[in-house]
């Protein structure tokens, strides 16, 4: 990524700040962190954290310990880099002390209650005191709306592992296991070039696709039943996620409709994805159809997502909390049936909004056409 790009987001975020109660922000959640200054390091575990940003009018500072430094000192771009030993708690509220914080936000969502009552405690005992005030989303409503770079380099990995699930589909086979195509996967990518999978692979044959978040197990794949197959992969940082069900040998009626249902669901939201459009109006219309056809309380997640260095971003197409859809936002469209102990059917496309609508990037996997 540019240099530049990466001056003009943090640009960005401290004309933000100027005008907040805060004269410092603590940002901690990884893909802030890397959507900032371009530290690619990833988090573990919830606990356990590879750095984070103190970014005020005057300073940027990438705070890491010993195991990340050259890394940091090699990626962040303009940032100065604190090195901290073992104990957070003991040097961090220092850091904040010298960079003159008299208010510090953190991201409510990403530092963990137990750690917040600590620094609270110790930022008391500094002079000036230093006081902690959450904020919400910030950055990942920065984040929305892709730049060109950022969309090329989703397209690329749209493309990568649409590429894969071709090559799965093809050689899907009675037997075959849902751990084994999983792996299938998983190593096909690797070859390709993908640095890992954004997520784990969805992969659910006959009862198990009606789980929209199915666990691939040791069930064989057979004839006429439903193969959901969810999957994608992180390239340069940025996600794809891509859903695609199939079946081997013709499916039985009900599934056949079912299957029908949700493509022309996703067809119908497909052509209101466009600028200007409130996130809630495409679930709506997809809704609609699948409440039509009968299956409505059987669709119960939200139509789509944002993707971008998180697999799951904002903005979110569904009932809740709408906002206007923008061009350069990436999203997925995503109706499923999911009828308990039979089987389900789950479509989904990664778009970006162009404007004049959607440009699908996950080009793979001829649809059914089931019309009759």
């Amino acid at each position: 990524m540019n240099k530049l790009v990466y001056h003009k987001r943090v640009t960005s975020l401290k004309q933000k700040l100027s005008r907040m109660t805060a004269d410092t922000v603590w940002i901690i959640q990884p893909e802030n962190r890397r959507y900032l200054s371009g530290f690619k390091a990833s988090d573990a575990q919830i606990a356990e954290s590879s750095g984070s940003l103190l970014i005020s009018e005057a300073r940027s500072v990438l705070i890491t310990d010993s195991r990340y430094t050259t890394a940091a000192k090699n990626e962040a771009v303009g940032f100065e880099i604190q090195t901290l030993g073992q104990d957070l708690i003991e040097e961090f509220p220092a850091i904040v002390n010298q960079m003159g914080t008299k208010i510090l936000a953190f991201e409510e969502d990403y530092l963990t209650w137990g750690l917040h009552g600590r620094l609270v405690e110790k930022f008391k005992e500094l002079s000036p005191q230093v006081n902690l005030v959450p904020i919400s989303g910030l950055v990942e409503k920065m984040r929305e709306v892709k730049d060109d770079l950022e969309i090329e380099v989703l397209a690329t990995s749209a493309e990568l592992i649409a590429a894969v699930l071709d090559e799965v589909i093809s050689g899907l086979r009675t037997g075959i296991t849902e751990k084994a195509v999983a792996k299938q996967i998983e190593d096909l990518a690797l070859e390709a070039g993908a640095e890992d999978l954004a997520f784990p692979s969805i992969v659910a044959s006959g009862p198990n696709s009606a789980l929209p978040h199915a666990v691939p197990t040791n069930r064989e794949i057979r004839p006429k039943e439903p193969i959901i197959i969810d999957v994608g992969v992180r390239l340069g940082g940025y996600c794809s996620d891509m859903t695609r069900t199939v079946f081997l040998g013709k499916p039985m009626p009900d599934f056949r409709k079912i299957y029908r249902t949700v493509r022309q669901a996703q067809l119908a939201a497909l052509k209101e994805i466009r600028p200007g459009v409130d996130t809630d109006y495409p679930d709506s219309i997809a809704r609609q159809v699948i409440r039509d056809a009968g299956f409505g309380k059987y669709f119960g997640h939200a139509l789509g997502h944002g993707v971008g260095l998180a697999t799951h971003e904002r903005p979110r197409l569904g009932p809740r909390k709408p906002e206007k859809l923008k061009k350069g936002m990436v999203v997925t469209v995503e109706p499923g049936i999911y009828i308990p102990g039979r089987g389900g059917v789950r479509l989904e496309e990664m778009v970006v909004i162009n404007k004049d609508g959607p440009r699908i990037l996950t080009k793979a996997g001829n649809f059914y056409d089931f019309t009759s």
